[in-house]
């Protein structure tokens, strides 16, 4: 019994060792080079931590950026902007770094103007002394001391990474840590804010779900109605309320999307994303368009019916195509952590299509069957057993 106890002792006090020691934040990490800082603070995304100590007396600022993570091809940096948070990035003062082979990682000042930055070396609006970096273990550390107003108590910053090709920073990605990277730091209490990127985040993801909904499930639903439906004569008129009750929806609730949209795009000034922005205006443009058009219908038996015909079905199958592409590019532009949302619409578009292959294959089999009844129908009629027309032939 006693054995027993003693194993159940050294069992739980391993396994304590080993969450802690798997759940260190910046408070427990030892700097190698023997530096210490009084305050520091978990930085919420890209695997981030800051360190450092005020002067009050001085406003010298002497601080450590740590970003674990990094390979020989990417590039991280830390910045402080004396402006606003919103934008984060224009005015922005910053401290870049990045591996290099065989030598030291390269480390400069970089003032931003505004989104078109390369990441340029110059001086800063403060004076920053003492500017190095390390690079171990995949970890890269900025050091610096910063020369602030002594009244100066807290600071917008912004930290980031991106790629690193043929030796110089290229543009960093969009996704939601990319953008959302970014807080206000009281630099006596320690305590951190981070800027409106949940409001942001709650808006691309209503953005989302609003033209998934619309232009990548209504308005296929719809095609595959009036595609199948109208073949039975028992279901006319009946599927072309449905036809377009559900393409009314879709483009309504798509027209709510794309609103949301051009609002996503005027708070996000300088971040661009051309293929689906312009695919999005398009769709809208072309769906407008269907539904003038619905308004302009001839009658089945008018000479221009076929040509109406032939423009709405291009235009409809147009529509659909552009608009399963265009929300796998929105799902590429959310960058989510998990994929759970794109596969499910993955499987709702794979389920629309395995309907409407067995709906294809079962409405030609229902045309065929018919059109061998009417042939017959129509041979009784004209003559039975070699008669046509009450003569022997």
């Amino acid at each position: 019994m006693a054995e027993i106890v003693r194993l159940v002792v050294i069992v739980s006090v391993l396994a304590s060792l080993f969450i802690s020691s798997g759940a260190q934040t910046c408070s427990s990490y030892t700097f190698t080079n023997g530096k210490s800082f009084t305050s520091c603070a978990d930085l919420p995304l890209l695997n981030s931590f800051l360190h450092w100590t005020r002067d009050n007396s001085t406003g010298k600022l002497d601080m450590a950026y740590r970003h674990t993570g990094v390979t020989d091809s990417i590039w991280v940096a830390w910045a402080i902007n004396p402006s606003s948070l919103n934008p984060a990035m224009p005015g922005a003062q910053s401290l870049v770094a990045y591996p290099q082979s065989g030598s030291a990682p390269k480390v400069y000042t970089s003032p931003i103007q505004d989104y078109r930055t390369q990441l340029a070396e110059g001086d800063l609006q403060y004076n920053v002394s003492n500017l190095t970096a390390t690079y171990e273990n995949s970890e890269m550390i900025i050091f610096a001391t910063w020369s602030l107003p002594t009244n100066m108590t807290s600071i917008n910053q912004v930290w980031q990474e991106g790629p690193v090709s043929g030796g110089s920073p290229q543009v960093h990605a969009t996704g939601n840590a990319n953008i959302n990277s970014k807080a206000s730091l009281d630099l006596l209490s320690g305590q951190s804010a981070t800027s409106s990127g949940g409001d942001r985040q709650k808006k691309r993801n209503t953005h989302g779900v609003l033209n998934a909904v619309s232009w990548g499930i209504l308005m296929p639903t719809g095609a595959v109605i009036a595609r199948y439906l109208k073949v039975f004569k028992s279901a006319d008129p009946a599927w072309f309320y449905l036809h377009v009750t559900c393409q009314t929806s879709a483009y309504v609730i798509g027209v709510a999307g794309w609103g949301t949209g051009l609002k996503l795009g005027s708070d996000s000034v300088g971040v661009t994303q051309n293929p689906h922005r312009n695919i999005g205006i398009a769709l809208f443009c072309l769906g407008t368009l269907q539904v003038f058009a619905l308004l302009l219908r001839p009658k089945k038996d008018h000479k221009f019916r076929l040509y109406w015909n032939i423009y709405h079905h291009a235009v409809g199958y147009t529509v659909i195509i552009l608009s399963i592409y265009n929300i796998y590019e929105g799902f590429d532009i959310l960058n989510l952590e998990s994929d759970k949302w794109k596969r499910a619409y993955t499987g709702v578009i794979i389920a629309l299509g395995a309907i409407a292959i067995l709906l294809e294959a079962y409405t030609w089999f229902f045309v065929l069957k018919r059109k061998r009844t009417e042939s017959k129908t129509s041979h009784a009629t004209n003559g039975v057993n070699g008669y046509a027309n009450g003569s022997r032939v």
